[in-house]
């Protein structure tokens, strides 16, 4: 039975309006050839795959259902009354489900504690234990094991080569059919880097990413590929159900941010007068709040409701998505303010602007006004805004949940798993694969973020069109 919760609505509605941008850009030239010089830089188009695979996982693990209850004795049918999984967990079951007693480290076959184990003869040692799944199907893990994970990976790229070289053809017969031309010589032209959008890049970026995904993925079958945490749950399973986390911060934070910091900014541009006195008032007062104070004590109070009515939240994940879309909202309170000074600036200097001033002559409403001219000309500036806040805000996550302020401990995040990392790195020996694999995810996450941002802001800078 498909379920919704609260971030997932505000995503699906995220992905609708996106959908809509997009085909309204479409239609306009003004606004598809910004999008035109984004997608012809090589690395802005590198960003573009990297986040469009994050942004598959996130979408996977959007889409929630409640699973059924086995049958009791006696009874005919199952009853969907179980516990709430997204697609992306019932495709990971196997690493959800495969738990280990405490940690061990990345493609172990043995724990990474000592215990105390007791012998056929009834004799107790103190050895590292076998692990219940990491290389269980090892007869002689010490010598089988390197050999093992080599012709695992081996098998595991071969196969994502094959993806790829399926994925290649398939773009070079849509160009080849687009351009009217051969599919050896579009081949060429690809392998050459010619025309004006470099295919090459894009191709050998997916080719990196499917090589490595089918490599893990053909070692987590058999492994703990980023080895277990101190409960024994896989690390690999939680950088990737961090994924959504991330872009729901990112993401629905811009959504709850955006309707307040563009409404108000250029009612304060174009008005001026009390409008423009009061909006200042509101968000100076805003900003000299400290932000982390101001999320503490929502999410403060958001735990004393939740512990006063606990009969309203059927499942442990219908509580962490709520805390989830209440960080995303005080977020939103607190970052609405920069954009909403920009638009200002920009809307005071529009408003001069020879068109505008016609406008009113003419007797065209102040409403009518704001919607089609001042508006249209601040939206490179909120999507500039938009983009490089972007990995701001997933950064944010990260220092709020190491502070405890942050998104729920029963929800995984790279947050929480820095958080985490504190104890872990103080113990002899130390435990760092937590602590990595969340550093590595969110670093290519970010990076590509601010790549594509950079991208878009010179696209839309109108300096750098006109070659000011």
């Amino acid at each position: 039975m498909l379920v919704i919760l609260w971030t997932d609505g505000l995503i699906y509605l995220l992905v609708m309006l996106a959908v809509g941008f997009g085909l309204y850009a479409a239609r306009h030239e003004h606004l598809r050839a910004p999008w035109r010089q984004v997608v012809r830089a090589p690395l802005a188009l590198a960003s573009l795959v990297v986040l469009g695979g994050y942004l598959t996982v996130g979408l996977l693990d959007t889409v929630h259902v409640r699973t059924n209850v086995a049958p009791e004795a006696g009874a005919n049918a199952t009853s969907p009354g179980g516990p709430i999984l997204s697609l992306l967990d019932l495709w990971l079951t196997p690493l959800r489900e495969r738990a280990e007693k405490t940690y061990s480290a990345p493609l172990a076959t043995h724990g990474f504690v000592k215990e105390a184990i007791e012998q056929a003869d009834g004799t107790v040692i103190r050895d590292y234990p076998r692990l219940t799944w990491g290389g269980r199907h090892l007869a002689d893990p010490q010598r089988d094991r390197l050999a093992d994970i080599a012709v695992r990976a081996l098998l595991g790229v071969c196969a994502g080569l094959v993806c790829w070289a399926l994925v290649v053809l398939g773009v070079l017969w849509l160009l080849a059919r687009r351009r009217g031309m051969p599919l050896t010589a579009t081949a060429r032209d690809i392998a050459g880097g010619a025309g004006p959008i470099p295919w090459r890049t894009a191709l050998a970026t997916l080719g990196v990413m499917l090589t490595l995904a089918f490599a893990v993925a053909a070692l987590a079958q058999v492994y703990h590929v980023l080895g277990t945490d101190k409960v024994g749950e896989d690390v690999l399973y939680q950088v990737l159900k961090g994924i959504r986390t991330g872009l729901v911060i990112g993401t629905v934070t811009t959504l709850v941010m955006l309707p307040a910091a563009i409404l108000l900014g250029i009612m304060a541009g174009y008005f001026g007068g009390w409008v423009d006195d009061l909006i200042q008032y509101l968000y100076t007062t805003l900003n000299s709040i400290p932000g982390v104070l101001l999320i503490a004590a929502a999410i403060l109070m958001l735990q004393i409701y939740m512990s006063n009515h606990e009969e309203a939240f059927t499942s442990l994940v219908e509580r962490a998505d709520l805390r989830l879309l209440f960080l995303c909202l005080i977020l939103g309170v607190t970052s609405w303010t920069g954009l909403c000074r920009l638009l200002r600036g920009e809307t005071l200097k529009l408003r001069e602007a020879d068109y505008v001033q016609a406008a009113a002559a003419l007797g065209v409403g102040d409403f009518a006004i704001l919607g089609r001219h001042i508006l249209p000309n601040v939206l490179h500036i909120v999507l500039i805004t938009v983009v490089l806040d972007f990995s701001g805000l997933v950064l944010a996550e990260a220092v709020l949940s190491y502070v405890n302020i942050g998104v729920d401990p029963t929800m995984n995040s790279w947050g929480n798993m820095i958080n985490s990392a504190r104890l872990e790195l103080a113990r002899e020996p130390m435990v760092w694969w937590s602590l990595a694999a969340a550093f590595v995810f969110m670093f290519a996450l970010v990076l590509a973020a601010n790549l594509f941002a950079d991208a878009v802001r010179d696209a839309y800078d109108p300096r750098l069109r006109v070659g000011v």
